[in-house]
């Protein structure tokens, strides 16, 4: 009995380096990493290209390798694009992202607390249904509805214009992911509080929030990257071009300087610069929103 069970760890520990070296019942997994490789040669190429040939002058682009870095690198692609408006166009985005953002992530978790901790009521069961039947609906199928309500409540090129339809959009999903995080959150902890003489507003922000909290960041940075590249309510609800957004203003950049390649990739990457900033400041509780359920 003593031989054997000292025998059973060592065949553990054995085991347990072939798993970390990424091996498979003793034989590496060649196919599988030449496939990751060839993958991160697809998605870092382009952006590789798109960086370096924002820094090429026009006339040289079309002389050299296209993915040859430049001789004599220039901000004259920058310099153009942001004397074209492009701060106007960069505030009126910020303002839809932030007026579209903040009260639907609040309105949905407020929402989804609700639907969580209410019991089994008809009306919030109701209220779920219509929330669940908002993500079959798609922006396509309801833009003429949109455009004659803007119409007549008399919107119509205005950023308001954006970001109701933005607010409404992003509402059914986010009920849907927080909802199902407050789920998680154990009843004895809202007894608890309750017995102490906590009303439901303070069990919402000083228990459901803190502990919910990768989920409601993970909805933000995911309904915000969503209206950020929007293009059709921009396209369809606006006219001026003072309420472009940056969607909308780079495809007019790429219809302006059509010729002039590294103009149009330099208002690329500036488009970018925002979306990749938010991504670095959430991207700890991001992931951990994303991860939370393959943990369980």
């Amino acid at each position: 009995m003593s031989t054997t069970l000292t025998k059973r760890p060592e065949r553990a520990a054995t085991r347990q380096p072939a798993q970390r070296d990424g091996t498979v019942a003793g034989r590496r997994n060649w196919l599988g990493g030449a496939a990751g490789w060839l993958w991160l040669a697809v998605v870092v190429v382009p952006i590789y290209w798109i960086i370096i040939t924002s820094f090429k002058a026009q006339s040289s682009y079309y002389a050299t390798n296209p993915l040859a870095p430049p001789a004599e690198p220039t901000l004259q692609n920058y310099r153009l694009v942001i004397e074209s408006d492009f701060v106007q166009y960069f505030l009126n985005s910020i303002i839809v992202a932030v007026g579209a953002v903040v009260p639907a992530v609040a309105v949905s978790f407020m929402a989804a607390f609700a639907i969580v901790r209410g019991g089994s009521g008809r009306f919030l069961r109701w209220t779920n249904s219509l929330f669940l039947m908002g993500l079959a609906i798609p922006l396509q199928a309801t833009i003429i509805p949109i455009y004659l309500i803007i119409i007549r409540l008399r919107l119509y090129d205005t950023l308001l214009a954006l970001i109701l339809p933005s607010i409404a959009f992003a509402i059914p999903l986010s009920v849907l992911i927080l909802s199902n995080f407050i789920r998680d959150v154990p009843k004895e902890l809202f007894e608890s509080m309750r017995l102490d003489g906590a009303g439901e507003p303070m069990m919402l922000w000083r228990l459901a929030f803190p502990l919910t909290r990768p989920a409601v960041v993970t909805v933000t940075v995911y309904n915000a990257l969503t209206i950020w590249n929007g293009f059709l309510l921009p396209l369809i609800l606006t006219q001026d071009p003072t309420k472009r957004t940056l969607p909308l203003a780079l495809w007019t950049f790429q219809g302006q300087y059509s010729v002039n390649v590294p103009a149009v990739l330099a208002s690329v990457v500036l488009t970018t610069l925002p979306i990749l900033v938010l991504y670095v400041l959430g991207r700890r509780q991001l992931l951990s929103g994303l991860t939370a359920g393959f943990s369980k």
